[in-house]
């Protein structure tokens, strides 16, 4: 039956009591495939439950995503099932011309669903286009259901076909450029699934270095990805030869206008690849006071770093500068930093007396690391008083220095009053000469 019939003989139903039957059978296919839903969703949390593994491994896994996969399509599936086995049970009594009209209507649900599934398990949950993209692919779904039912496709192709040029020796169309487009967005998606599973799988090995973990994540999408696009196109029937025109075309784009861009890709494999910036790493970019940047590694992309200074500010680096710059990476291979404090003590201390004092002082701190032990010294011989230098290690850099060095120069300063130790102060003396 046409499109056109259907809807003729569906108009015919709704005016007749029978109509009825199909509104029941509808809608105890609905309950049923609620009710298995929900017993499906029990089902995968008792299941998630039991595993011996964390939340984290469990949501990265591919087991996870079979899951969250068979929660999102359960509904619409197990209904569109049903409607497909009652259909011929009641054609048999009546027609069936509401439950003909259900079956695209939840294929096409289904297959929006399936879509925005695989592609919000491929990116992150929040980027800002995935609502954009989702209502355009409703949009053009529920477009070409309307233009089916209506009867009206046929010939919405035809009119496309009609709309023809040439590219060389190839003729194209838009129906083909359309089929082309629909062709390699399926076969993308079927790569972002893989990929997702193949990095569920990477990110659970647990002998395998976390930077080679994204490196091979990202290599493997990447690879995936360009298989997608060239098998593809040819299903419809493009040439992927007439494309080399605007493969050199890029390149030279790409080598011009863009290097900054493939720079900074290229230096973020390099980062990945030699590990020597990790994710929780204490970085500083520059080196003493030329130091532009500082902070605690928490992300690192094939484009972009991003650091977390003390204060709570992220910043984003491109990744370019941290393979030509002088990088001071303070947990590179030991965690353990060396800061100092410098104080003043009058003349005529004791110094032995106030180096011990220094060192006590730094040894009550619960920060201060044991060994190698803190030592004090003697430094200079200044105008006012003599300086004096407390040195002692720190194990943890990434909580930052200004607090352990506030409890320690606030512990000198009681130790010293309770040890009569004089802190001096500017002095000039002036003498009068006749």
């Amino acid at each position: 039956m046409s499109a056109n019939g259907l809807l003729i003989e569906l108009w015919r139903d709704l005016q007749q009591p029978a109509v009825l039957w199909q509104v029941a059978v509808l809608a105890a296919c609905f309950l049923l495939a609620w009710g298995f839903d929900r017993w499906l969703g029990q089902r995968v949390a008792g299941a998630a439950a039991g595993d011996a593994v964390s939340e984290a491994e469990m949501e990265s896994s591919a087991r996870a995503f079979g899951r969250r996969g068979l929660k999102r399509l359960g509904l619409p599936a197990a209904m569109l099932l049903l409607v497909l086995a009652a259909r011929p049970l009641l054609a048999q009594w009546h027609s069936v011309n509401l439950l003909s009209l259900a079956i695209p209507l939840l294929t096409s649900l289904m297959l929006i669903r399936a879509v925005m599934f695989v592609v919000r398990h491929s990116f992150t949950a929040s980027a800002p286009w995935l609502a954009g993209f989702e209502r355009t692919l409703a949009f053009m779904v529920w477009s070409v259901v309307a233009l089916h039912i209506l009867g009206l496709l046929p010939e919405a192709i035809e009119l496309l076909e009609g709309v023809s040029f040439s590219l060389g020796k190839a003729k194209l169309n838009l129906w083909l450029i359309l089929q082309g487009l629909g062709a390699v967005l399926a076969t993308l998606l079927v790569a972002l699934w893989i990929s997702g599973i193949i990095e569920a799988r990477l990110l659970a090995a647990r002998g395998l270095d976390g930077n080679l973990q994204l490196v091979f994540g990202r290599l493997a999408r990447a690879l995936l990805i360009l298989l997608a696009v060239l098998i593809g196109l040819p299903l419809v029937g493009i040439d992927l030869t007439m494309l080399s025109v605007f493969g050199g075309a890029l390149g030279v784009g790409l080598g011009f206008g863009l290097q900054k861009i493939m720079a900074n890709y290229v230096s973020g494999f390099i980062i990945l690849l030699d590990r020597s910036i990790r994710i929780g790493s204490l970085v500083a970019i520059g080196s003493g006071t030329a130091s532009v940047a500082r902070g605690v590694v928490t992300r690192i992309t094939t484009r972009f770093t991003l650091l977390r200074n003390l204060a709570g500010v992220e910043m984003i680096v491109p990744n370019e500068m941290l393979v030509s710059s002088v990088i001071s990476n303070e947990m590179l291979s030991d965690p353990r930093v060396r800061l100092a404090t410098q104080v003043q003590v009058a003349y005529g201390t004791d110094l032995e007396r106030a180096l011990a004092v220094l060192v006590a002082v730094a040894r009550a701190q619960p920060r201060v690391l044991a060994e190698p032990p803190a030592k004090g010294f003697v430094t200079a011989f200044a105008d006012s008083g003599i300086n004096l230098e407390l040195g002692f290690w720190i194990g943890d850099p990434e909580e930052g220095s200004l607090q352990i060095k506030s409890d320690i120069l606030l512990g000198v300063w009681q130790a010293f009053k309770d040890a009569g130790i004089e802190i001096p102060f500017p002095q000039r003396e002036v003498r009068l000469l006749q």
